[in-house]
């Protein structure tokens, strides 16, 4: 059996690109350093409502009309609080977890989205410079009623 030139020629590319893919892997793991985020925060999806963050989820402002927190909750098939509002252009600082089991976050019409997993506090940090009503909703099948997860967002004029 021979093997034509344009296979060898395909093969020994392929081959190249492999070991060129796995040196670039390999550098930029154990010379560079690059690693997947570690810092992020624990937390005990069985003792949520004891951690005074997520006892009583809200919005809290920080600092006037420039940063705001957001502590929410996504459990099935619900967020809480169910309804939020920031003003336009401030930075809202969103933590979020769960006590169940994986879920998703995404406020639709932005690009803001993260996946929330139980024994992890998600943060994401977004700047809404539209005011209006913008719906949260989980992107992540989470069990029957999936469809159903949604709260609100209210950006308002000020």
């Amino acid at each position: 059996m021979s093997i034509n030139r344009y296979e060898k020629a395909w093969l020994g590319f392929s081959a190249v690109m492999v070991v060129a893919f796995l040196s670039i892997i390999g550098y930029f793991s154990f010379v560079a350093g690059f690693q997947t985020p570690q810092e992020a925060e624990v937390i005990d999806p069985t003792r949520i409502e004891e951690d005074g963050r997520f006892a009583e989820p809200r919005v809290e402002e920080v600092i006037p009309g420039e940063l705001y927190n957001v502590y929410m909750v996504a459990r099935m098939w619900s967020y809480s609080p169910k309804e939020l509002s920031v003003p336009r252009g401030a930075y809202v600082k969103f933590y979020i977890t769960s006590p169940d089991v994986q879920h998703g976050f995404h406020v639709v019409g932005t690009n803001v989205q993260a996946n929330v997993i139980p024994g992890y506090v998600t943060v994401i940090t977004a700047k809404f410079e539209k005011p209006g009503e913008y719906l949260i909703v989980c992107n992540e099948y989470c069990g029957r009623g999936h469809q159903f997860m949604q709260a609100k967002l209210l950006v308002t004029e000020g």
